[in-house]
């Protein structure tokens, strides 16, 4: 079943898009929307949701971010985010919807945790392109 996009095109709607998760994972719970949690603490996830994405990195603080000197004719290179107060000077704060054009051109996969096993909030991620072997 073919998911429909009434909204590309329109400007500031990128957070209603993404593409299917690629790749073979067997030990991440994928998750598909912002009302869907993990199974239990310390579980990897995996998503391309964009609303999932950005909520998840609003709840910690985060902004959108690329790797100075990572730049492409222009367009963001590395996609990071930047966590507030932990001031890392190598990162350059990028608009959700240049994050998400970005995140959407390189097909990436977004792995993270919602909790340690304690418990406690993490805020671990990782981007992957599974068609890339270096990814």
């Amino acid at each position: 079943m073919a998911r429909g996009r009434e909204d590309e095109g329109e400007v500031g709607e990128m957070s209603e898009q993404h593409h299917p998760v690629t790749g073979e994972h067997k030990y991440e719970q994928e998750i598909s929307s912002s009302e869907e949690h993990e199974e239990r603490p310390g579980r990897s996830l995996i998503t391309t949701d964009h609303e999932v994405i950005r909520r998840w990195a609003e709840e910690r603080d985060a902004r959108p971010a690329t790797v100075t000197g990572t730049e492409h004719e222009g367009r963001p290179g590395v996609l990071r985010f930047d966590f507030q107060g932990y001031g890392d000077q190598d990162l350059k704060e990028i608009s959700w919807d240049e994050w998400f054009t970005t995140f959407e051109e390189r097909n990436l996969n977004f792995i993270y945790q919602e909790h340690r096993k304690d418990g406690s909030p993490s805020n671990f991620f990782r981007l992957e392109n599974p068609e890339r072997e270096d990814a």
